[in-house]
């Protein structure tokens, strides 16, 4: 029963690792110590915890493969990496042992309470104390853990009937009501006002810095690339074509465009972002050809990965990328979703303030960016149309050159801007991403890949297809794209994604320019509602504190009243043979025999000490007189049967430990 119970509560870790693996590391870590709890209970302690340290590390070769030497550090380390980690976690035994661990010492715990004490239901303690310990780590999980909650209930119920030593006709009732009791909260449980956010400690915990993920920067590899068009990188087989997004930057020193991205390791759920309204979701399947790196290319933001080993994402940005070099024939699975606005939603926009996404590094060149900003969405009022207008300014104020030298530091920007007046897309998003920020619009630069050459539903994706555009964040729309560079024949694009993005763009500042009369005046109701808190109910903390003191209250009133009621009960009987059975019954009680049925009353005599068998010999003659003759029993001997009674608690009392008589108070004895 106590191995069942550290099982279920153990499968309370199912919203961390949802998957087989799990069952290996919890199965062997709930039986073990039971077995060897059950082969030792007369043995010495120690000798049963040296035979559990042993089982311990070798239950952990089949999570490793191996016998690891590095399972003491990896259990110290996984609580904090769980933590920094998106869920579901990937299933690696460098943090699985954990849970292999947590039930290993629960179940050992439990199981030699049980065979070594007489409480009741204590042995399940440990077994709660996973639980707990999986719904902290487990918050941020898909599923539920109200299931797992209802079966420990029933199993606790069975659990205390057992230990109980009642008939298993009790097992036969108690059971089937506990388990409906746990059916009902199982159904009312999400209807309550305290069903509200949960506390996440994922919050609290301590993300790792922002690293370079690769040598080379993406940006920086534009103008190789385009140097060898040719080149297969990777094929998408995809419903529709879509720019395939490799690499997020959004820090720029005045040399290079580099990416803040805190890359957390997932098992596949991407976190959503800022857009909540109509969508179209895309489903990819991705190959690696000759893609240098680590980055993972994939449509708009994506929310499901499927078949990487060691996957980490960016939660801000949504950017994929592995821990592991992928080899050549590589695939995975990815589900996006691509933001479908409406022309309410756009005309709408307003910037987010974020000062580090509109820094401008310090230098001469600001001066001339912020100028040829201002030249260029002269009349512009809406921070939409600003950044429309400065989308059409680079496009047709200069041209696409592959030939263009590299690089987007200030000075080769400076030198686009006043002198070659050509450049690779490189050049084309770095300006746009610098021109808008001195107009006070967030900005950053995405690297990525044109749809590719369609064949069969498959993208063949080239190096010549290899793509730099810009993204300006709006409140409550997210990030937006907007296509700066223009076509190798001049301003328009030979991009279909990037041609439907411009001719949207275009209407829409048609309309503005119109003032048309469907375009809202502010966009103060758009902000108010982001910026808005829902009222979440009573807070669940207070609740469950005033559940949590209920229950306290309502236990003590049980211990305090259930043996004063027993005890009125026996002495208040309708005859005086069972008043004075009920003075005998009430002194094994007092004495600590309980439950002791196969005991004679010289069994009992013989066993106390002469302090309490002065009072308990005459109380046996005449319980003894009862039971043979109990037509004959008068309501004076019941009395007396009584006062031997008293005499022998008051006695028992005496020299009975507080600790002791408290825990048998509160019916754990």
């Amino acid at each position: 029963m106590v191995a069942t119970l550290v099982a279920v509560a153990g499968w309370g870790f199912h919203r961390v690792f949802p998957g087989a693996e799990l069952v290996l590391a919890i199965v062997p870590a709930a039986t073990a110590p039971a077995v060897v709890a059950a082969l030792t209970r007369t043995r010495p302690l120690w000798l049963a915890l040296i035979l559990d340290v042993v089982l311990w590390v070798a239950g952990t070769v089949p999570l490793y493969g191996t016998l690891s030497p590095t399972v003491p550090a990896d259990v110290a380390n996984a609580w904090h990496a769980l933590l920094t980690t998106l869920l579901p976690a990937q299933p690696d035994p460098e943090l699985l042992v954990l849970v292999h661990t947590l039930v290993w010492a629960a179940a050992v715990v439990g199981a030699e309470t049980l065979t070594r004490t007489g409480t009741r239901i204590v042995a399940a303690l440990p077994a709660l104390v996973v639980y707990g310990v999986a719904l902290l780590l487990g918050v941020d999980g898909e599923g539920s853990n109200l299931p797992v909650a209802a079966a420990l209930f029933v199993l606790i119920a069975a659990l205390a009937v057992i230990r109980d030593g009642r008939p298993p006709v009790w097992l036969l009732a108690g059971v089937p009501a506990a388990a409906a009791m746990a059916a009902l909260a199982l159904v009312a449980g999400p209807l309550l006002p305290i069903a509200a956010e949960p506390y996440n400690p994922r919050q609290d915990a301590d993300l790792p810095p922002p690293a370079r993920v690769d040598s080379v920067s993406p940006l920086d590899r534009v103008s190789a690339w385009l140097q060898i068009p040719d080149r297969e990188l990777f094929t998408v087989k995809a419903d529709r074509p879509q720019n395939w997004r490799l690499a997020v930057l959004d820090r720029y020193d005045g040399v290079r465009w580099t990416s803040g991205a805190r890359f957390r390791p997932t098992g596949g759920r991407v976190p959503a972002g800022e857009w909540t309204g109509a969508s179209e979701v895309v489903r990819q399947r991705v190959t690696f050809g000759g893609l240098p790196g680590t980055w993972l290319p994939a449509a708009e933001r994506p929310e499901k990965v499927a078949g990487v080993r060691g996957l980490a994402v960016d939660p801000s940005s949504g950017s994929l990328l592995t821990t592991t070099k992928p080899a050549k024939g590589f695939s995975y699975e990815v589900t996006s979703r691509v933001p479908e606005p409406t022309k309410q939603d756009l005309l709408a926009a307003a910037p987010v303030r974020d000062a580090a996404l509109t820094a401008f590094p310090d230098g001469p060149q600001e001066q001339l960016f912020r100028r040829l900003a201002r030249q260029a969405v002269k009349g512009a009022d809406e921070p939409i149309r600003q950044a429309y207008r400065l989308q059409s300014y680079l496009r047709t104020s200069a041209a696409y050159d592959v030939t263009t030298p590299p690089g987007h530091s200030l000075k080769s920007l400076e030198f686009f801007l006043q002198t070659t007046h050509r450049g690779t897309s490189e050049q084309f998003a770095a300006t746009f991403a610098l021109m808008a920020r001195t107009l006070g619009l967030p900005s950053r630069v995405v690297v990525g890949f044109r749809p590719g050459q369609a064949s069969g539903g498959v993208y063949h994706v080239k190096s010549g297809h290899v793509m730099a555009w810009a993204e300006i964040k709006f409140e409550g729309l997210g990030w937006r794209p907007f296509y700066p560079t223009p076509g190798r024949s001049g301003a328009k694009d030979d991009h279909e994604v990037a041609s439907s993005a411009i001719e949207e763009s275009e209407k829409l500042e048609d309309e503005l320019a119109r003032g048309g009369g469907d375009r809202p005046k502010t966009s103060e109701p758009q902000a108010a509602d982001n910026g808005e808190e829902t009222a979440s109910g009573p807070d669940p903390w207070m609740v469950a504190a005033v559940v949590a003191g209920g229950l306290l209250v309502a236990y003590a009133g049980a211990v305090a009243v259930v043996p004063w009621r027993r005890r009125r009960g026996r002495r208040r009987a309708p005859d005086a043979g069972r008043r004075v059975l009920g003075a005998w019954r009430q002194a094994c009680d007092d004495l600590g025999l309980r439950g002791e049925h196969a005991l004679t009353a010289g069994d009992v005599v013989s066993r106390q000490s002469g302090d309490i068998s002065v009072y308990l010999q005459p109380l046996a003659e005449i319980s003894n007189f009862v039971r043979y003759a109990p037509e004959s029993v008068t309501d004076a001997a019941a009395t007396e049967a009584w006062h031997h009674s008293d005499a022998i608690r008051r006695a028992a009392r005496a020299r009975t430990p507080f600790l002791t008589r408290l825990r048998t108070r509160l019916l754990l004895r």
